[in-house]
């Protein structure tokens, strides 16, 4: 039997963490959906193409992906606690460089490399660290810590607007810089669990022999054997379907109402609105998914089509108020596709899988966020209309909806097939006369 101080606190100083958890998914992928905001100014200020501007975002998140690889590596080999500091160091250099404003490739680097890469040492044992201090509350606790993106979403908007009207971009980004240097600070609270609840020597010692045990099996991190499963490889096709139409209408919301002659703080509060609506569809769609009314697989086909035909649309809008309305049903219907697409992982890989499924996910998740926000830019380019980016945004994710149907009837298949296998088995003991 377990001794009490092996379980998770469940509570006291994990809700410091879960407090840090909430400001570090603010201060990382919440200044990642307002990139949109300084798109215009940079163009303008370098003069170059729509999608020249857009490899500064896609690189980020590209990054942003390709960096949870090595964020899990050194959480193992450090602590959480050291990765997030790391990680707030190179968030807050990289906004750093890029205020100096020596060149667009020189954005590449700074705003790109650096600073998505520190975000991703941020955000990802941010994660892992909540679920070190919660077993029963967790899914709470998860909840409240990813709210921190959609609420910061929400403030950043027209606080980023004010910042370059008052500073410039240049100096918009510098002061960027100095909040996510309070990165350091949220990584300074995670402290070891540990030093939290002072297990006994007893308890430590069971806890170094488990580490001991565990750590074998953790070295292989991203087993391609799991691409080689049918249904696991079609949701990685998903996976890149879906970023490579997901980022593209928070970057050009902005561009797109600006062209329709809305001007100063209102482009900028459908950003807001986009991310109320964001954290509404999370929530909402987390309550319904707990209720098994559909299959998490189901839920995720119809909200993937959804969001699709909603971008279709939105580019007939022609006033504000009819891009606010189309904005949220976008936020609204991407939050629902945040709440279940990780989660429909464990439906395709098992529990035991999940950690190297996501990793996976996460890394092939790249190829999508990192081409998509170019190629609406080149469209945009071609053809000097922002509708054709939506368009293409609306395509690729019905196009991903498709690839979760072929995965669904897979499993489908998979599972009657091995219910089949379970008759069976009594069936033939029984004619063998091996069961009385």
């Amino acid at each position: 039997m377990k001794s009490r101080g092996e379980r998770p606190p469940d509570g006291g100083y994990g809700w410091v963490v879960v407090t840090s958890a909430f400001f570090v998914m603010g201060l990382t992928a919440a200044v990642l959906k307002n990139f949109g905001i300084f798109f215009l100014d940079i163009q303008t200020h370098f003069g170059v193409l729509t999608s020249t501007t857009s490899w500064v975002t896609s690189t980020t998140i590209a990054m942003f992906h390709l960096g949870a690889p090595a964020a899990s590596v050194l959480t193992l080999r450090f602590s959480q606690r050291v990765v997030i500091m790391i990680g707030g160091l190179l968030t807050s250099l990289g906004m750093l460089l890029a205020s100096l404003d020596l060149s667009l490739p020189w954005l590449y680097v700074s705003m790109g490399i650096l600073q998505g890469t520190g975000m991703s040492f941020s955000w990802i044992p941010a994660n892992s660290m909540v679920s070190h201090y919660f077993a029963r509350w967790r899914p709470i606790a998860y909840a409240i810590a990813s709210s921190g993106e959609c609420v910061f979403s929400i403030m950043f908007s027209p606080f980023f607007q004010w910042l370059m009207e008052m500073y410039t971009w240049q100096g918009a980004l510098l002061i960027i810089a100095g909040l996510q240097l309070n990165l350091c600070v949220c990584g300074a609270l995670m402290r070891p669990l540990e030093s939290t609840w002072c297990p006994t020597q007893e308890t430590k010692d069971s806890l170094v022999g488990d580490a001991a045990g565990l750590l074998p099996k953790r070295k292989i991190i991203f087993p391609l054997s799991l691409v080689r499963k049918p249904e696991f490889f079609l949701y990685i096709v998903f996976a890149i379907f879906a970023a490579a139409g997901f980022f593209i209408p928070p970057l050009f919301l902005v561009p797109f109402a600006n062209s329709l002659g809305i001007d100063e703080y209102w482009p900028a509060s459908i950003l807001s609105v986009l991310a109320l609506a964001d954290l509404a569809g999370r929530l909402t769609c987390g309550w319904v998914a707990n209720m098994r009314l559909l299959r998490n697989l189901q839920l995720l086909t119809m909200v993937a089509t959804l969001l699709g035909v909603v971008l279709l649309l939105l580019p007939i809008s022609d006033n504000y108020w009819a891009i606010l309305f189309f904005a949220s049903l976008y936020g609204f219907l991407f939050g629902c596709m945040v709440a279940i697409h990780v989660t429909s992982i464990v439906d395709i890989v098992s529990l035991e899988g999940f950690d190297s499924g996501l990793g996976l996910f996460m890394l092939f998740r790249s190829i999508g966020g990192f081409i998509g926000p170019p190629t609406a830019g080149w469209l945009v380019d071609q053809t000097e209309d922002y509708s054709n980016a939506f368009h293409f945004s609306g395509l690729c994710l019905i196009s991903s909806a498709l690839f979760v149907v072929l995965v669904d009837r897979l499993m489908q298949k998979r599972k009657a097939a091995e219910a089949e296998v379970h008759l069976n088995v009594p069936r033939e003991d029984w004619e063998s006369g091996a069961v009385l």
